[in-house]
């Protein structure tokens, strides 16, 4: 179990950029993708070769299928193998439903759910026995506390269903297929002390955001060879948002 290479999607900010600091705690080596903040995604480097593992930056188009085959094979190019993929990288489209266009919805399908299918796609063409495929879906895949977040959710609401199919595709290889599903969670996007954050907190059964470590903790466990056993699941890191 030693030189595990882990691609991180989106991983330059918030909860990719822990994900990506906890792996390399871990033992993993590190290749995170990132759409324009070079700046952000080589601090998350550093760090992870602070932690004494490789790290390497891509820049990304996740929106692309040509984008999301690159990062990919640039990992495998850069740090010789796959064994877990994150795939971490989305976009928040918030307004009513007949307030959105066309390209809004396209986009959104594109970065949130067809990148997730190419990626995994081509991650188990390199992936051996015990690959760990984990996606990042949220809360509110499950359940829509207010209006606005239709195709956001609709989104995050079938990486659930692409899970359990996945999973049952690569069983038989030994690979797994998990969704990680995050409530409010404090991040320079969504903070604790944000406009909306009261709102948010209210929503949940503790009356608290969450921490990007309690995210990074969960996707370790699934990375790790103790969650074998784990597969097609969808698994709340919410507050009790869902309950």
């Amino acid at each position: 179990m030693t030189q595990r290479v882990a691609l991180v999607t989106g991983g330059s900010r918030g909860i990719g950029a822990a994900i990506a600091r906890k792996l390399a705690e871990d033992g993993f080596d590190i290749a995170l993708t990132y759409a324009s903040n070079a700046t952000a995604a080589a601090q998350v480097v550093q760090q992870v070769e602070a932690a004494g593992r490789k790290g390497v930056a891509i820049k990304a188009d996740g929106g692309t299928t040509d984008g999301n085959i690159a990062a990919v094979r640039d990992t495998v190019k850069a740090l010789g193998r796959l064994d877990v993929l994150v795939c971490n990288a989305g976009m928040y489209p918030y307004g009513p439903i007949g307030e959105a266009t066309v390209e809004q919805i396209e986009r959104t399908l594109n970065l949130n759910l067809r990148a997730v299918m190419v990626e995994t796609m081509e991650a188990v063409a390199h992936m051996t026995h015990g690959g760990r495929l984990i996606y990042i879906g949220s809360a509110f895949g499950a359940r829509a506390p207010f209006p606005g977040i239709s195709l956001y959710a609709a989104t995050k609401a079938a990486l659930c269903g692409f899970a359990r199919g996945v999973a049952r595709d690569l069983g038989p290889r030994g690979i797994t297929a998990n969704v990680v599903e995050p409530g409010p969670i404090d991040t320079e996007l969504n903070p604790a002390t944000g406009q909306a954050a009261d709102m948010l907190r209210s929503f949940t059964a503790t009356g608290a955001y969450g921490a990007v470590s309690d995210i990074a903790g969960l996707v370790s466990f699934l990375a790790g060879p103790q969650a074998g056993y784990i597969t097609g699941a969808a698994l709340a890191v919410d507050g009790g948002l869902t309950a």
